[in-house]
């Protein structure tokens, strides 16, 4: 049985605001979106970008799904969210192990779902790395691995 996913995603609406905040940071986009093909899979993360080691040859390689959690439920958008960051994780682990996937979030949704007791527990457990972007100034103001 195929498994394909050709519909091209929508972008959520903080998608640009992060595209900036990654290039301010020297990131330079390769995909918007990013291709994903594994065997019958076929999706789409929402940005692909890399930037060069300071001191070495070669650059670092990340997927980023932008999510901004303005459904009806936090912990719905949530669910969803985990389960493409999982899905992605697994097929990039297999076909481009060297690329990190992250998810972007708001420093708002930050604070308020993952900067809590449960969301410390999920992003321990499930190993979700995050990046935080302060939508204001379209600025990265953390990672987390």
């Amino acid at each position: 049985m195929a498994c394909y996913n050709e519909i091209m995603p929508s972008k959520d609406q903080i998608h640009e605001r992060v595209k900036i905040a990654l290039i301010k940071e020297g990131w330079t986009i390769t995909h918007d979106p990013f291709f994903i093909r594994l065997g019958e899979v076929r999706t789409y993360a929402d940005l692909g970008a890399e930037r060069p080691f300071a001191a070495q040859k070669g650059s670092q390689k990340i997927v980023v799904e932008v999510k901004s959690f303005t459904g009806r439920s936090p912990i719905y958008d949530l669910e969803q969210a985990i389960g493409q960051f999982g899905l992605y994780k697994a097929l990039l682990a297999e076909i481009e192990p060297d690329r990190q996937v992250y998810m972007a979030v708001s420093t708002s949704v930050y604070a308020s779902l993952f900067d809590t007791t449960a969301g410390k527990v999920i992003i321990r457990e499930l190993n979700i790395a995050l990046c935080i972007v302060d939508l204001e100034t379209q600025e990265v103001k953390q990672w987390i691995n």
